[in-house]
């Protein structure tokens, strides 16, 4: 038991999301060049059933989803739902909610995709098929930055942390954007006109004041369907989804907060006891009155978010990672990552995305319009910068959209270059942005001093 134990509090401490996606990404790249390989390529393969009678809700144009299709399409909405969520957060009443908040992340986030395009552009061969992949090295992949960043929190001012998840966010958005207009296959306008219906009655939910998750999370699995068999690419669902739930508290806190004071009044006070303890029926429902009054304390857009929260950290992005990482490198050469779309995706993250983030962040430094983060130097600022060029998650999810194999044989080794790249960039990135970061970030002691010089000068 006490072994059990201690590794249950050894799992919680230390196997955070981006460990997890790493184990993921490392066991992919195993399966993938062992005698595990056709295993591994045929398991994605495998079709995926979920429907009543000879109505299959997992079925794009007639055909059932595959295991990876079911992935990338449906898992990965849910992915989305989770981002649209945290962007819509973000607008309201965090790091993107004002101008002056927003201004120095988003401007950021918009070099640091507009670089890459152009490192990819000027790098990659004149080929329509390879240039399919220009936007891959756009993304910075939040889970993986953040975990590196993480490794020295007790240095890093919290300025730089707030840019940097800010920018995370801002870049996912722009991902959205670019997805949302880049890949959209020929439109269904039936599918498209109950697509926007649906849409609509969402929205006319959240005008009235429904806020029974049941209801968004329902008519988001409707949205879904309709939206993948509409041409526009489903994990856009999701996104539309989150902007549709409310985030407001329309009845305010204080009437629930009364009732559950006076419920609680009711409830008997235990010692603690071995014994059993067997509630009365009106116990129990004085609870379940405690439990309705504190869901109206908390917004359908902040719990469900929350609940999100741990599906998509623990489960969809290492099941992604695990269906998306596994490149063969049977056959493959050095020339594969230092030539054609290898190389463009690999230098797009680690010189697009550097150059990107931190050229037009300075030029806009210094022309007054942002202000640099508090307690950061222009070194440290720059190990940030180096950091953005983790781009995982996104930019794998933009390969397999880019290079699709049922479109054709040519894509596949073009997929592979691709996923080549993105592990190469992204690792490149870390490794640079680590040993940066362990240069350039004040010491303990320092940013204690910056701190106490702070609430300081707040007291005066």
């Amino acid at each position: 038991m006490r072994t059990s134990y201690a590794f249950a509090i050894f799992l919680k401490k230390h196997i955070t999301s981006s460990v997890l996606l790493l184990i993921a990404t490392i066991a992919a790249l195993v399966l993938a060049n062992t005698c595990a390989r056709d295993f591994y390529q045929n398991l994605w393969l495998a079709p995926v059933n979920i429907g009543i009678g000879g109505f299959n809700l997992l079925s794009h144009g007639g055909r059932p989803l595959t295991l990876g299709g079911f992935i990338n399409d449906a898992l990965m909405a849910v992915f989305f739902l989770s981002v649209g969520l945290e962007i819509k957060r973000e607008m309201l009443c965090g790091e993107l909610s004002s101008p002056k908040k927003a201004l120095a992340p988003v401007i950021g986030a918009c070099g640091g995709m507009l670089m890459p395009v152009v490192v990819f552009g000027l790098l990659c061969p004149d080929n329509p098929d390879m240039q399919r992949g220009i936007a891959i090295p756009m993304a910075t992949d939040i889970a993986f930055s953040l975990g590196c960043l993480s490794i020295f929190y007790k240095r890093c001012p919290v300025a730089l942390k707030m840019f940097l998840a800010a920018l995370a966010v801002a870049d996912d958005l722009g991902g959205i954007i670019v997805i949302a207009i880049r890949y959209t296959e020929h439109l269904s306008f039936l599918h498209l006109g109950i697509a926007a219906a649906i849409v609509a009655v969402l929205l006319m939910g959240n005008k009235y004041n429904i806020r029974a998750k049941s209801f968004y999370l329902s008519m988001g699995i409707v949205l879904w369907y309709f939206t993948l068999n509409s041409g526009i690419h489903s994990t856009i669902a999701g996104v539309v989804l989150a902007f549709c739930i409310p985030a407001n508290l329309p009845d305010g806190t204080k009437k629930y907060i009364k009732r559950i004071t006076d419920d609680m009044k009711k409830f008997p006070v235990l010692e603690a006891t071995d014994k059993p303890v067997v509630l009365s029926h009106e116990e129990l429902s004085t609870l379940k009155h405690v439990e309705t009054a504190s869901d109206h304390l908390i917004s359908p857009l902040q719990d469900i978010e929350d609940n999100l929260g741990n599906m998509v950290n623990f489960f969809i992005i290492p099941l992604f990672a695990f269906a998306s990482a596994g490149v063969d490198f049977t056959g493959m050469t050095p020339m594969n990552l230092f030539s054609g779309v290898g190389i463009s995706v690999f230098l797009g993250l680690l010189l697009g995305k550097f150059t990107g983030v931190f050229t037009i962040s300075w030029i806009c430094i210094k022309l007054g319009i942002i202000q640099m983060p508090r307690h950061a130097t222009w070194a440290s600022f720059a190990s940030i910068c180096m950091i953005c060029g983790i781009g995982f998650t996104v930019s794998m999810f933009m390969a397999n959209l880019s290079y699709p194999a049922h479109m054709g044989a040519q894509f596949v080794p073009l997929l592979n270059d691709a996923k080549l790249g993105i592990l190469g960039g992204s690792v490149a990135s870390a490794i640079v942005g680590c040993i940066m970061l362990h240069f350039t970030l004040p010491s303990e002691k320092e940013l204690a001093r910056l701190k106490a010089e702070d609430e300081a000068a707040e007291h005066c």
